[in-house]
């Protein structure tokens, strides 16, 4: 999986360019969760798309060609896995992991440990594609066509929210949009409270004190 990131790691980050207002619409989505300080991590930061705009500065990301263009925006990158962060217990305020569920080989592992290394108290934010809403659909169908989620399993979110739930996180939010295909996001689309329609999902959790 890493390859192809590493191989097209510029054309993964023109998508954003050429999708300027579903790009903008998630981050709104993003940022209706985001507490508005504290110290903050990405996992699978990826060329830094969300953490700059976010204002996270550290990232952890195993693909060294999207980590150089994360670098090169001002994120301070590890190489690492999700499934293994090189970060001490209770050291982040919050954790942000966007379009990267789908492309672990353990994707609870990877949840245990956000749960590690998160202050009590603290947020995990999470941005995935619901595969129960019309987009998250298309992009199902059209998966073996494309080159970076070929080999993604798009996870329902009310499995994920179980996840959440089973690691002993608390007061879970959601929030969703991207409401049509992509290509006929010409504005902002709305961000709306819960998930099933918006094609791009925003879950908030909150580890216990």
């Amino acid at each position: 999986m890493t390859n192809i990131f590493e191989e097209s790691a510029q054309e993964y980050d023109d998508w954003y360019a050429r999708n300027e207002f579903a790009y903008r619409s998630e981050l709104a989505a993003l940022k209706a969760f985001m507490p508005p300080e504290g110290h903050g991590l990405e996992i699978g930061v990826g060329t830094g798309r969300f953490a700059a705009p976010l204002g996270i500065k550290v990232g952890v990301e195993p693909a060294r060609a999207m980590a150089e263009i994360a670098r090169s925006r001002g994120i301070r990158v590890t190489r690492a896995y999700a499934e293994a962060l090189p970060f001490a217990d209770d050291s982040f305020d919050f954790v942000l992991l966007v379009t990267v569920l789908c492309f672990l080989s353990d994707p609870i592992q990877a949840l245990r440990e956000t749960m590690r290394v998160l202050k009590p108290q603290s947020r995990l934010i999470i941005g995935m594609i619901d595969p129960d809403s019309p987009l998250g659909q298309s992009y199902e169908m059209r998966k073996e066509r494309s080159k970076f989620y070929r080999l993604a399993r798009f996870y329902p979110v009310s499995l994920v929210l179980d996840w959440l739930l089973s690691l002993g996180y608390e007061n879970l939010m959601t929030c969703q949009t991207l409401f049509g295909r992509i290509p006929e996001v010409t504005d902002l689309d709305p961000v709306k409270a819960g998930h099933g329609e918006g094609g791009f999902v925003v879950i908030a959790a909150q580890k216990s004190a």
